[in-house]
């Protein structure tokens, strides 16, 4: 009787040890089927968190081109402020108050905003009176070339206006008025938005910046966060000190060079020069075909009205690749393709004032880029 009973306990378990490893091959089927659609389903999840990104791109993008009249002035003051940090921070050193600091370099950069503009009064205004001559010869000039194409059914008479009366005078007028105030506006306002934002950004400076700092809840990303904070402003203030002075004396070699040419306002020519030099290939690439387009107007001979526009691209040249290296150094070198995007994306986004604020954002996202990869640098091996 106990053998039968010990066999019978023997065959339970063998039965149960075959159910139990029959439910476990159900089980182990059911995770194959599992992993084996993993990654289908990693895939469509990493599919799902691009596009949730790209959407967000894609309306943050929508929304800095919607809200321009406000942005474009306030960044372009918290780069202005930034590029003033090294003067700032020396004016404290020195006991200037936070406030009277800020109002100092505020004035500073109005009053060069104000001699800037009267400097530019005069001729614009010698340019304003010499205008109908200016169109006549270039109506002389370019007939003949626009002749050629028939299909225009351009003639002498298309750069020629009829009598003007009374009524007509007071419509284009009333066209003209609306103009200058749907423009002009704006322009004030976004003027007025600059100087505040520059002048709070001055006053409360050291407070952002430790705000932004103390954030971080660890010791080591505070101070990354004050070395970005600084190499950002030593970069910003270094480049554009001695950019003004470099494009300075390529803004005096233009007044030359149109003084030599006989180009009319030799003076708005170097002003022009000096400012299209903060943009990148697209401002010297603009001065060339305006020098070329003006000389052609202003000289008989293609030699002599090609001979401005081939002069300033000479110099523009010599500087960007012998003068500005040599005084810069290489270190702060950008990527030209890079740059060249940025002016392009922000002109499309902001205009004019994009395509100047293109190139110290860029020096500013590179500097970042830079500080928080430092650790990746290769570093010199020092013999021995």
């Amino acid at each position: 009787m106990e053998i039968d009973k010990i066999a019978g306990r023997q065959a339970g378990g063998t039965a149960a040890q075959e159910s139990g490893s029959g439910a476990g091959g159900y089980g182990n089927e059911a995770d194959a089927a599992e992993l084996a659609d993993y990654p289908t389903n990693g895939k469509l999840h990493v599919a799902a968190s691009w596009a949730t990104i790209g959407i967000f791109l894609i309306l943050a993008l929508a929304g800095v081109y919607m809200m321009s009249m406000i942005l474009i002035p306030v960044t372009l003051a918290v780069v202005v402020g930034m590029i003033l940090g090294l003067a700032a921070e020396k004016l404290s050193r020195l006991g200037v108050p936070r406030v009277l600091n800020a109002i100092l370099l505020s004035s500073a950069v109005a009053l060069a905003i104000v001699l800037v503009v009267n400097a530019l009064a005069g001729p614009l205004a010698t340019l304003a009176q010499e205008a109908p001559d200016f169109f006549q010869r270039t109506s002389d000039r370019l007939m003949p070339y626009l002749n050629r194409f028939k299909w225009l059914h351009i003639s002498p008479e298309t750069f020629q206006s009829g009598p003007m009366s009374i009524t007509t005078l007071l419509e284009n007028s009333g066209n003209v008025l609306h103009l200058l105030s749907s423009n002009l506006t704006p322009a004030i306002v976004q003027i007025l938005i600059f100087f505040a934002a520059l002048l709070l950004f001055l006053s409360g400076r050291v407070t952002l910046r430790k705000t932004i700092i103390m954030t971080f809840s660890s010791r080591e990303s505070r101070l990354t966060a004050i070395r970005i904070i600084n190499a950002v402003e030593r970069v910003l203030g270094f480049y554009f000190a001695t950019a003004s002075l470099i494009y300075a004396g390529i803004g005096v070699a233009m007044t030359v060079i149109a003084y030599v040419g006989g180009m009319s306002v030799p003076i708005l020519w170097g002003v022009f020069a000096f400012l299209s030099s903060f943009i990148p290939f697209l401002g010297v690439t603009t001065m060339t075909i305006a020098l070329a387009i003006a000389g052609i107007i202003t000289q008989s001979d293609i030699i002599f009205a090609l001979a401005p526009a081939v002069a300033f691209f000479a110099v523009h040249l010599a500087v960007e690749n012998l003068v500005f290296p040599a005084v810069m150094g290489r270190q702060w070198e950008l990527n030209p393709f890079v740059v060249f995007l940025a002016i392009i994306f922000w002109t499309w986004m902001w205009g004019a004032i994009g395509a100047m604020l293109a190139l110290p954002l860029s020096l500013i996202v590179m500097t970042v880029v830079d500080e928080l990869f430092i650790e990746e640098k290769t570093q010199p091996q020092l013999p021995g």
